[in-house]
C-alpha cells in the first residue's frame, strides 16, 4: 500500500464514521503568542477544548503537518540519528468535541488498524494510563476494561503519568491516553524477547503508531485537575511510522515517503544509503530536513534571524553542515531536492506546487549564504587554535564561534581531533546553559487561573462600527514576564478593541470606570479565539458596567496604512506582474511594511510607477465595499486575493476597493482619499526572490516632506546660494574633485622626498633591512611608498605608522622572499599590533594595514613589532 493510499484509507474511513473531513491547518501559526508552529494535530481546535467556541463539526478527521523542534516537543537532535524521530512529520487524527468518547475511540481505531490496514494482532500492544498519586487519580479501567473486550490483558500496558497521561501545556485541557504500539521484529527476534517488555523504550522496531487521548479534565495553575463539562477526543497517528508497518520496512526511511528523496541524495552525492553509518545518519537528516524547510516556506515563513525564521533557519543549516562534514558536499545541493519533493508530495499538500520556484530560490540562497559562514568559521577557528596554550580549546572560544558566526560545534569538535586538539566541552556547555537561561528568562510567562467574573456572556467584536462601547469583564487573569513585569488579561463580552492579526497590530486605548478611574490598553491579541486586552491594573470593581474606548488617532492612521497595503499589492501586481505574491506585512500607526516575491531589485522607473499607481486610486475616491460573510467559494470566484499560510474558515471577509479585492479581517478606511497621500521610503531583498518595501501614508508623508523641505533650506544655507542648490553642489562637487587631485600629487612629492629619508635610516640587519617609524602620510601614500621601497630594497621589512583625523593608521611591508623565508605575515603581524591603537586590521602575508581609534598607542607598536620578528 503506498503512501498516497494509506492517508486516503485513513480519511475515507472517518468519513464513513461521520466525520467532517478538513483541510490540514497551516504548519506556521500566525496568530497565536502561544505557538510558533503546530506541534500537534490538535493545535487548530484548541478554541473547542478550551470551551471558548463550539465546533460547527462535533466530529473531524484530517492529515496535518506538524513540526516540532522548539520547545517542550523538541526532537531536532534525534533527527537523524534513529530511524523514527523527524521535524516535519504528518499527524492523521480523528476528533470528538462532546460527542463520542472513549468506547467508539477504542473500537474504531482497532477496527481500521486490523481490518482496514490489515495489521496482524498479535504484533499490537495497547497502554492504558494507570493513575497517578500526585494528582488523586486511579487507573482508567474504562479504557482498560473496552481494551480487554479485544485484546489479551498480556498486551495491555500500564502506563505512567509521562507516557500516558496528556497535556496542552502546565495549564489547561488534559487527560489520560491509550497508545497503540506495533512490534515490527521478525518471529524469531519476537519468540526471545516479548514485545511488551519493548514498549516506550525507545525500540527501533517497537513503536508507538497511534495515541488516543481523552480529554476530560482542566489542569489549574496551582496543579490542580478539575473535571471539564465536556469530554473530547483527540487521537494522533504518525503517518511515517504506520507507512512503516504498512509497507513491511524496519524504518521511516525505507518507506516511500522518504525513498524518493535519498535516490535523489544519492545521485547527488554519489554515496549509497546504507553503506556507511555516518553517511547514512547525514542522508536522513538531509531527507528530513528539506521537508520541514520546503513546508514552511510554502507556508509563508522564509528563514530569518529572529523567531519562527530562525527555527528554520537552524533545520536548514544542520542539514547542510551534515552534507559539508560527512558527505564532503561544499556547494548548494539542498535546493536540488525540492522538485522530488514536489512532485512526490504535490498532489496532497498544492501549496507546494504553487510555492516551488520560490522554496528552491530560498533554499539555494540560504545555502550559499551559510557555506560562506562555514568558511569564515574555518578561519576564525584557526585564529583560536594558533592562540590556544596547550591542547585543548576554551570551550567559551568555541560557544563564541557557534553563537555569533553560527558554526556547528560537531564541526567544531572534528577539526579539533584532527589537528590533535581537544574540547573543553564542559566550558562549551555552561555557556550554552547560560545562554539558554538568559533566554528562557526573558520570555517565560507565568500565568494565574483565568477568575471568571461572570460565565453567561459570549465575545463579541464591534470595532469594525465604532470605538467605543459598555462592556462587561467575564474574565481575567495575572500575567508575569522579564520584559513587562506583572500585567493583567482581561476578557469582556464585547469590545472594539481590533486584536493583532493579519500583519495588523493590535488596538490600545482605555476602559472608562464608573468611579472616574482609567485602566489604560497596552494591547490588544487573539488567543484560542478570545479577544484578549492587556492591562498593567484592574478596574477596582469588576462587577461594573464599563466604557471601553479604541485610541482614535492611532485606529485611523492603522486603517491608512492597511488599506495602502492593499493598494500597494494590486499596484506591484499591475506594474511588476502577476507572479507577485504577498510573502508577509506589518502594518502600524507610523509605517507599513510590504514583504512580496519577484526575483529582482526594483528600478527606480518601477517604484515611481508603483507609488503613482497607489496615489491615483487614492485621489479617485474610491470607496470601501466590505462584505463581511461570504462563502470562500464566491469570494475566490470573486477573484478575491488569498494568502498562503493562512487559515480561512468556510465564512471569509472581502475588503474591496474598486479592482482590488483580497480576503482580510483587518480594518480599514471608508474611502481611499483618506489616506491622502503614499511615499515608497525603502525598498531592498529580505530573501532569495522575496523583496520588502516600506512606506508611509497621511501625517508620515507630510512630516516626510516637511523634514526634506527643512534639510532643503539648511543646504542652501550651508552653501549661502538663494539659486538652484542642485547647480551649486554640481560646483562644489568639481571643485572638491580638483583639490582631492592636487592633494594627492602633494602626497605623492611628500613621499617621493620622504622615501630618500627613510633609505638612509634602513637598520640592515642579519639578512634583511629593517624600519619602523612614524609618517604625516594618508593610508593610500604610505601603501605607495612601500610598495616603492620594496621594488628598490630586497629583503625589507617596514612597519610605518601615522594619524590621520584623529585615527591611527598601520602599514606592514615585508618583500615577499623575506615573508616566505622567515615564516612571517603581515596580515597577523598588524593584528597584534592592532591592539596598541585599540583598532586591528588584516591583509595578505607580504602587506597589511591596520586602524584604531587610539593614536597614542602608534609609538608602542612601533617599538613592540621587533618582539614580534626576533
Amino acid at each position: 500500500m503506498t503512501s498516497s493510499e494509506i492517508r486516503e484509507n485513513f480519511l475515507a474511513f472517518f468519513k464513513g464514521k461521520d466525520h467532517t473531513i478538513v483541510p490540514s491547518a497551516p504548519m506556521v501559526i500566525k496568530d497565536d503568542p502561544t505557538l510558533m508552529f503546530t506541534n500537534a494535530g490538535m493545535n487548530q481546535f484548541k478554541e473547542y477544548f478550551l470551551g471558548n467556541s463550539k465546533s460547527k463539526y462535533p466530529r473531524i478527521a484530517d492529515t496535518q503537518k506538524c513540526l516540532r523542534v522548539s520547545g517542550k516537543h523538541n526532537d531536532l537532535e534525534e533527527v537523524g540519528k534513529d530511524t523514527y524521530h523527524h521535524t516535519m512529520f504528518e499527524m492523521l487524527g480523528n476528533w470528538s468535541f462532546g460527542d463520542y468518547f472513549k468506547k467508539e475511540a477504542i473500537a474504531w481505531a482497532w477496527e481500521l488498524l486490523t481490518e482496514v490496514y490489515k495489521i496482524d494482532k498479535d504484533s499490537l500492544y495497547v497502554s492504558v494510563f494507570e493513575g497517578s498519586e500526585e494528582d488523586e487519580l486511579e487507573l482508567d479501567k474504562e479504557a482498560y476494561d473496552l481494551w480487554k473486550a479485544i485484546v489479551p490483558e498480556d498486551r495491555i500496558i500500564l502506563g505512567s503519568k509521562k507516557d500516558n497521561f496528556w497535556e496542552m501545556g502546565d495549564q489547561g485541557p488534559c487527560g489520560p491516553c491509550s497508545e497503540i504500539h506495533v512490534d515490527l521484529r521478525s518471529a524469531e527476534e519476537k519468540s526471545k524477547v516479548p514485545g511488551a517488555g519493548l514498549v516506550n523504550q525507545d525500540h527501533p522496531e517497537v513503536v508507538e503508531i497511534w495515541n488516543l487521548v481523552f480529554i476530560q479534565y482542566n489542569r489549574k495553575a496551582d496543579g490542580r485537575l478539575e473535571s471539564l463539562p465536556e469530554k473530547h477526543v483527540d487521537t494522533g497517528m504518525g503517518f511515517e511510522r504506520l507507512c512503516m508497518a504498512l509497507q513491511g520496512v524496519k524504518s521511516n526511511y525505507d518507506t516511500d515517503v522518504f525513498q524518493p528523496i535519498l535516490k535523489e541524495v544519492e545521485n547527488i552525492t554519489g554515496e549509497h544509503y546504507g553503506s556507511d553509518p555516518q553517511k547514512d545518519i547525514a542522508m536522513r537528516v538531509v531527507a528530513d530536513h528539506i521537508r520541514a524547510v520546503a513546508f514552511s516556506i510554502a507556508d509563508g515563513q522564509l528563514p530569518s534571524n529572529n523567531g519562527a525564521g530562525y527555527v528554520i533557519r537552524r533545520i536548514l543549516r544542520r542539514a547542510v553542515r551534515y552534507g559539508f562534514t560527512f558527505l564532503e558536499i561544499h556547494e548548494p545541493f539542498m535546493y536540488r531536492l525540492v522538485k522530488v519533493l514536489v512532485a512526490h508530495m504535490g498532489a496532497a499538500f498544492p501549496e507546494l506546487k504553487k510555492q516551488a520556484v520560490l522554496i528552491e530560490n530560498v533554499i539555494r540562497e540560504e545555502e550559499h549564504s551559510f557555506l560562506k559562514t562555514l568558511e569564515q568559521g574555518l578561519i576564525l577557528l584557526d585564529e583560536v587554535i594558533a592562540k590556544t596554550k596547550g591542547k585543548e580549546v576554551d570551550g567559551q572560544k568555541a560557544f563564541e564561534l557557534y553563537d555569533t558566526f553560527g558554526f556547528p560545534i560537531d564541526l567544531t569538535s572534528l577539526i579539533l581531533s584532527e589537528k590533535g586538539y581537544t574540547l573543553d566541552e564542559a566550558g562549551f556547555e555552561k555557556a550554552m546553559q547560560e545562554q539558554k537561561s538568559r533566554s528562557r528568562s526573558a520570555s517565560e510567562v507565568a500565568k494565574d487561573d483565568w477568575q471568571v467574573v461572570h460565565s453567561d456572556g459570549e465575545q463579541e467584536f464591534l470595532g469594525y462600527d465604532q470605538l467605543r462601547a459598555e462592556v462587561r469583564l467575564l474574565k481575567y487573569r495575572k500575567i508575569s514576564t522579564k520584559k513587562e513585569g506583572t500585567q493583567f488579561q482581561l476578557v469582556f463580552d464585547k469590545t472594539p478593541f481590533y486584536p493583532e492579526g493579519g500583519g495588523q497590530v493590535g488596538d490600545k486605548g482605555y476602559l472608562e470606570v464608573p468611579n472616574g478611574d482609567v485602566v489604560y490598553i497596552l494591547d490588544t491579541k487573539k488567543e484560542n479565539n478570545e479577544i484578549v486586552h492587556y492591562a498593567k491594573n484592574l478596574p477596582k470593581h469588576l462587577n461594573d458596567s464599563l466604557t471601553a474606548v479604541v485610541d482614535a488617532e492611532l485606529r485611523v492612521k492603522i486603517a491608512r496604512n492597511h488599506s495602502a497595503t492593499h493598494l500597494l499589492h494590486q499596484a506591484l501586481r499591475q506594474v511588476l506582474g502577476s507572479h507577485v505574491e504577498q510573502k508577509g506585512s506589518a502594518v502600524h500607526a507610523g509605517h507599513l511594511r510590504f514583504d512580496f516575491s519577484h526575483f529582482a531589485k526594483m528600478s527606480r522607473e518601477e517604484l515611481d510607477k508603483v507609488e503613482d499607481f497607489v496615489n491615483e486610486r487614492i485621489h479617485e475616491q474610491i470607496p470601501l465595499q466590505e462584505n463581511r460573510r461570504v462563502s470562500m467559494k464566491e469570494a475566490m470566484k470573486e477573484g478575491a486575493i488569498a494568502l498562503f499560510g493562512e487559515k480561512y474558515g468556510e465564512q471569509v471577509r472581502t475588503i474591496r476597493f474598486g479592482d482590488s479585492i483580497e480576503l482580510c479581517g483587518g480594518t480599514h478606511v471608508q474611502n481611499t482619499a483618506e489616506i491622502w497621500h503614499f511615499k515608497i521610503v525603502s525598498e531592498g531583498a529580505i530573501a532569495a526572490g522575496v523583496r520588502r518595501i516600506e512606506a508611509i501614508t497621511s501625517d508620515a508623508v507630510r512630516e516626510y516632506f516637511q523634514e526634506k523641505e527643512g534639510q532643503l533650506d539648511e543646504i542652501k544655507a550651508r552653501l549661502k546660494s538663494s539659486g538652484d542648490p542642485v547647480k551649486a553642489i554640481e560646483n562644489l562637487m568639481e571643485e572638491n574633485t580638483q583639490l582631492k587631485k592636487e592633494i594627492e600629487a602633494l602626497q605623492k612629492d611628500k613621499a617621493s622626498g620622504l622615501k630618500s629619508e627613510i633609505k638612509k635610516e634602513l637598520e640592515s640587519l642579519a639578512d634583511y633591512k629593517f624600519l619602523s617609524k612614524e609618517v604625516d602620510l594618508d593610508a593610500g601614500a604610505m601603501k605607495d611608498l612601500s610598495f616603492e621601497l620594496g621594488q628598490e630594497e630586497e629583503n625589507l621589512f617596514l612597519l610605518l605608522g601615522a594619524e590621520k583625523d584623529g585615527k591611527a593608521l598601520l602599514s606592514c611591508y615585508i618583500s615577499k622572499d623575506l615573508a616566505a623565508s622567515k615564516g612571517w605575515n603581515a596580515g597577523q603581524i598588524v593584528r597584534e599590533l592592532g591592539k596598541y591603537i585599540q583598532g586591528g586590521g588584516g591583509g595578505q602575508p607580504f602587506f597589511a594595514t591596520a586602524g584604531g581609534k587610539h593614536p597614542g598607542g602608534i609609538k608602542e607598536a612601533l617599538e613592540k613589532v621587533r618582539t614580534l620578528i626576533s
